[in-house]
């Protein structure tokens, strides 16, 4: 397949891209990144990451699939916060605006990004990125003592003391979050900025 006919979100592909991105380097009209978050961000974000997870959600026989949404998650995190930064991933020999580990994304996504900072520390980030993240995705196990059940107290994201995350809370903090970046797209020039850099990369 020509890559630029591979699709990156929803129908879009890297030709629609490029065209559309000519409206946003040469205009600040709210109106113009409105549609950038709409039909780039959201829709790549929806197909990819949030549908999935629904379905899971609301078909599954509570045997294991809260599990897989967080493994979704996890990877959704890692995408959010190099989106905010534009950074994309190089294996090796990183450059300007790249990164080879996840380890200093994740948590800076935990303990900057609201609500999740209300929850998190730089230390419990880093616990929650090598018991949950790095063990999820690499064993389909939790690890160091961190469990997962899918209700918890309103509001709540994680129980600090028994290392308890609240899944059904902890998705929608994420929709909350996602929400927000919709808002502050308009109008913030360095996500702006940060937002040409990860599209064009995911068009490599």
């Amino acid at each position: 397949m020509n890559p630029n006919e591979i699709p990156i979100a929803g129908r879009k592909t890297p030709k629609d891209w490029y065209a559309f991105r000519e409206s946003l380097r040469f205009t600040q009209d709210p109106a113009n990144w409105k549609k950038a978050y709409e039909e780039y961000f959201l829709t790549r974000l929806t197909t990819r990451y949030l549908k999935p997870i629904k379905m899971l959600d609301e078909h599954g026989s509570h045997e294991g699939e809260g599990f897989s949404i967080l493994a979704i998650i996890c990877s959704l995190i890692e995408f959010l916060e190099s989106t905010i930064q534009g950074k994309n991933y190089r294996w090796r020999r990183p450059a300007d605006n790249e990164y080879s580990s996840s380890k200093s994304l994740f948590i800076s996504f935990l303990c900057k990004r609201h609500p999740f900072c209300t929850a998190f520390d730089p230390l419990l980030a880093e616990r929650f990125y090598v018991g949950v993240r790095c063990a999820i995705l690499h064993e389909a196990r939790l690890k160091d003592g961190w469990s997962l059940v899918a209700n918890g107290p309103a509001g709540v994201i994680i129980n600090r003391d028994e290392l308890i995350i609240y899944r059904i809370n902890f998705q929608a903090s994420l929709n909350k979050f996602i929400d927000w970046y919709g808002t502050a797209l308009q109008s913030d020039h360095a996500l702006q900025a940060a937002f040409i850099r990860k599209f064009d990369s995911l068009c490599d």
